[in-house]
């Protein structure tokens, strides 16, 4: 049974159709990355997903369960987490404080400061912890805030554009961790632009086009696809 599942879903905003019918499945355990030239939709997908937007018609199965009209924070306590494009860190407080505000909810005072110690080193931010985080470089501010997102112990993790803005080497040192998350038993959903980043990550993607499932398969699939590389190049236009 798939962890995650769209049956159908469709979006419009007046007579705009930005998701068009799309059905996705995603197994438990899975790196999935979603994919498409701008205005494919796959921002809107995500929300979707989140609880952000409610479909036009279709639904949104989590754990087999029928979340369609779930509140966001309805799904965020049946186990989702997401990381958006822009990090929405607390600036004026340090690495670690924004950590706690993260975990207070979730542990004891006992096993606070070893789980942020953990974090700190998953994130590569122990030296930073006491910096302020609006100080942070634009790669640690996304790492901070992907901490901040695995504090709550999902199952799933969505994660827009992780890497947006980051230099190479953060971009797969962001790879490692995500990997990494899969090998503790979390489930990814990624939307990401930065193709090296889909090459090391994924076990599968899925491309929209104009609202729509247009392709998917492993990243050699896709790679391969010459129907995928002419969207991107714009000569596709249905």
């Amino acid at each position: 049974m798939p962890i995650l599942e769209t049956r159908g879903l469709n979006k419009h905003f007046g007579g705009l159709h930005v998701t068009a019918d799309v059905n996705l499945a995603i197994p438990a355990g899975e790196i999935h990355c979603l994919i498409g030239p701008n205005g494919a939709g796959k921002s809107t997908l995500f929300r979707l997903i989140l609880g952000e937007h409610q479909p036009s018609s279709g639904q949104v199965l989590y754990d087999g369960e029928d979340i369609t009209r779930l509140k966001s924070f309805e799904r965020i306590r049946r186990g989702m987490s997401v990381k958006f494009q822009v990090p929405g860190i607390f600036k004026a407080l340090s690495v670690r404080q924004n950590l706690e505000i993260a975990l207070q909810h979730h542990l004891d005072h006992g096993s606070l400061r070893q789980e942020i110690d953990e974090l700190l080193g998953f994130l590569s931010l122990r030296d930073a912890a006491g910096q302020l985080a609006g100080n942070l470089s634009h790669g640690q501010k996304q790492w901070l805030e992907i901490g901040m997102a695995v504090a709550l112990k999902p199952k799933l993790l969505l994660l827009d554009e992780p890497t947006a803005g980051m230099s190479p080497d953060e971009t797969h040192a962001t790879g490692e961790m995500v990997k990494e998350l899969r090998r503790g038993g979390v489930t990814v959903l990624a939307v990401e632009h930065d193709m090296d980043f889909v090459r090391q990550v994924a076990d599968r993607v899925t491309v929209l086009h104009m609202g729509r499932v247009f392709a998917q398969g492993t990243i050699g699939e896709i790679v391969a696809d010459e129907r995928v590389a002419a969207i991107y190049l714009g000569e596709v236009h249905a």
